[in-house]
């Protein structure tokens, strides 16, 4: 099979192609800050270990120090430019746990083995909050091996999408949040199913939903967390019946066929 996809929960996913692991937006605890993991066993030791990892943008629930501190000792870390001033906490993980930070931006590729990575844009808000200039922009990457597969991190739709993409065999695609309302520049499972139609991928995975949720709220809208992987699967259905959408559990793996 060209590759294989673990969704671990969030926006955590190990994609394994042409004997290359690649780990993206790791995030490896119970809880942090407001939120705590509702859902799925916080992912076991061997997850952090990858040959490339794949940083979206600087948001907390994405880059996130303690998590990316698991890491194996001198892995290979790609992050949005000028993610290292905004957090500085990415020297000291440089220093201490001897990683390679790698800065890039939309259009940047970075060859590993036999895989070619390359970022792609992504509509979405990517400062290090709750403080900080907007100093880094948020990103996609595209995956290309036996397969090409896109990693959308955080985004909206945005013009030109298809275009700045690229060709896909599989994407995994954001359709919910961490909290009852998503804010500007998200995909919810509607959206997610509108981005098949512009980028066509022979197969889907939902990611970034049912994983964490603010303490004390599970009350409020609780639908915004439950619904979105079964939303996005009916939604697929109806605009873009061609895809193949695959609704993992937490730590469930697939090999897309097609």
């Amino acid at each position: 099979m060209p590759v294989e996809v673990t969704w671990w929960g969030h926006a955590t996913c190990t994609i394994e192609d042409s004997g290359v692991r690649v780990l993206t937006d790791p995030l490896f605890v119970r809880r942090f800050a407001h939120l705590r993991r509702r859902r799925g066993a916080v992912p076991p030791p061997e997850a952090a270990a990858a040959a490339l990892v794949l940083v979206s943008h600087l948001h907390s629930d994405h880059l996130h120090l303690p998590s990316l501190a698991r890491l194996t000792s001198g892995s290979r870390l790609l992050v949005p430019a000028g993610a290292v001033r905004a957090v500085p906490g990415l020297r000291v993980l440089r220093r201490v746990r001897a990683l390679h930070i790698t800065e890039v931006e939309a259009g940047d590729e970075v060859k590993v083995g036999d895989l070619r990575v390359r970022a792609v844009p992504a509509r979405h808000d990517g400062r290090r909050l709750p403080v900080g200039p907007h100093r880094s922009p948020a990103l996609g990457y595209v995956v290309e091996g036996e397969a090409r597969t896109y990693f959308a991190g955080d985004t909206g739709l945005f013009d030109g999408m298809a275009e700045a993409i690229g060709p896909v065999d599989v994407a995994l695609l954001p359709v919910g949040g961490w909290g009852p309302w998503l804010g500007h520049n998200h995909l919810d499972a509607t959206r997610a199913a509108e981005a098949l139609t512009r980028l066509g991928p022979r197969s889907a995975v939902p990611v970034h939903y049912g994983t964490y949720w603010p303490i004390g709220m599970d009350g409020i809208r609780p639908h915004e967390f439950h619904a979105p992987g079964e939303e996005f699967v009916r939604h697929a259905a109806r605009l873009a019946p061609e895809v193949t959408v695959h609704r993992l559990e937490h730590g469930e793996r697939v090999r897309p066929t097609w």
